[in-house]
């Protein structure tokens, strides 16, 4: 069962994981190359072009062109890969705007499973 998340009609900054997330955990390595897991490249196509993509990795910059044309040979837009981040949490923290609108939100989803939240646009603010 997907989980619904009314989101704002304002621009967003997606901030993603790679490894686990959206690919195949350490894929690039076992298989020879990364592959989408089911659900993934469609989300990501579906992100408005008025929103920031960043990708987060702890993956280094060796892994960088492979990672990059992987992206590009699926067309994945994106604004930014952070390369070389550590293994621990990663938190967002960002402050709700005067009209009580949440500017944070955080998922973690099991590894090698896409995200089962849908978000929809809630147009009725």
């Amino acid at each position: 069962m997907k989980n619904i998340v009314k989101v704002s009609p304002l621009a967003k900054t997606w901030i993603l994981d790679l490894d686990g997330t959206l690919v195949k955990h350490n894929g690039y390595k076992t298989d020879g190359g990364d592959s989408f897991l089911d659900g993934a490249e469609k989300f990501l196509k579906e992100i408005p072009k008025e929103d920031m993509v960043i990708f987060i990795t702890s993956r280094t910059q060796k892994e960088k062109e492979l990672t990059e044309k992987f992206l590009q040979n699926h067309n994945i837009r994106y604004n930014m890969v952070i390369y070389n981040a550590p293994y621990g949490e990663r938190i967002l923290i960002n402050d709700a705007k005067p009209s009580g609108l949440k500017t944070a939100l955080a998922y973690t989803t099991k590894r090698d499973e896409f995200c089962k939240v849908v978000f929809e646009t809630d147009n009725t603010k």
